[in-house]
């Protein structure tokens, strides 16, 4: 036998041994932040409002005090109830969650794994509700509640979307509803500071979708970005280039006001101001190459979770040595 051949043949042994050991380890970690055991109960504020009558007003209004908004009277909530419309909504969201097992076990998982990362993390209320399809408002976070709009997540191609646009309707499926409760928390454990350059942008929301990688290893890299598989893997096909049009412009240091809109935010595709490109770009690509940029810092480095989320801009993009895929 050849002796590179045999070099080689042996290379291949060890990377297959690293990747099994790799693999064994993350099973032993999964098992046991699985052991924790949290349990959540769905608590159907939509259903309970969409049975009562006025007589019943005043009894939700005690047990659910935050749902009901002081700006408005009785009256309004009354007439609420006897609304065609809302009576449509609600008759829709039941046919697409008349029961939310699968979710429940999402939710669950993600908060074994809080509790797991952040022992002081309490579990909350888990409230779902209707918010006449406010899209910008799908899930609300706080210490002690979670509320869960089912109206925004009863499929992309539901007739309650057809006026909005396509690339926001695209995430208003059920199998996104872990993954925005998830991001909800990533915002509240990860300082939003100063901006200042489109880089800053990009390491931050790299930090918030290394959170989700953290949380929610059981949803697709994919679904945590909120792209279809075939935008993401564009992406990967064209990391390379993406980076290098970056760094050529010089545009990681920029200031420009106009940047986020072009590769941060959500939209219908990233804006290169190439014909070619930007059609069949996904959006946000800025935070693509962020999220890769954090995940190789996290492989160089040996620094806890929560010191990665307080990292500066500089500490993490000068020590993740990130080159991009080819």
């Amino acid at each position: 036998m050849p002796f590179k051949f045999y070099l080689n043949r042996l290379s291949y042994v060890f990377i297959f041994a690293i990747v099994v050991l790799a693999c064994e380890k993350d099973n032993k970690l999964e098992n046991e932040i699985a052991g924790i055991g949290t349990e959540v109960d769905i608590e159907r504020f939509d259903k309970l409002f969409a049975k009562s009558s006025p007589n019943d007003l005043k009894k939700l209004q005690t047990a659910y005090p935050f749902m009901f908004s002081e700006k408005y009277s009785d009256t309004f909530w009354i007439e609420k109830m006897d609304d065609t419309l809302q009576k449509q909504l609600f008759f829709e969201v039941e046919k697409a969650f008349p029961k939310m097992d699968d979710t429940k076990q999402e939710i669950e998982s993600l908060f074994n794994h809080l509790k797991y990362y952040f022992p002081v993390f309490n579990t909350p209320r888990i409230i779902t509700t209707t918010s006449e399809v406010d899209y910008r408002h799908k899930v609300i976070v706080t210490d002690t509640i979670v509320v869960i709009s089912l109206d925004t997540y009863l499929g992309s191609d539901h007739e309650f979307y057809q006026g909005i646009q396509q690339y926001i309707a695209a995430d208003m499926n059920k199998n996104q509803i872990v993954v925005d409760i998830a991001d909800g928390y990533a915002q509240k454990y990860i300082y939003h500071q100063q901006h200042k350059t489109l880089l800053d942008e990009m390491i931050y929301h790299g930090k918030l979708l290394y959170f989700k990688d953290i949380m929610i290893p059981f949803k697709t890299e994919a679904e945590r970005i909120a792209y279809t598989q075939e935008q993401l893997d564009w992406a990967i096909a064209n990391e390379s280039y993406i980076w290098r049009y970056l760094v050529e412009r010089e545009l990681l240091y920029s200031t420009d006001s106009k940047l986020p809109a072009r590769f941060i935010i959500d939209a219908p595709f990233s804006k290169f101001y190439l014909e070619e490109i930007d059609t069949q770009s996904p959006d946000k690509l800025g935070q693509y190459i962020g999220w890769q940029i954090v995940r190789a810092y996290m492989d160089q480095n040996n620094v806890s979770l929560v010191n990665m989320f307080d990292a500066s801009t500089e500490e993490i993009f000068n020590n993740s040595k990130f080159k991009p895929r080819k």
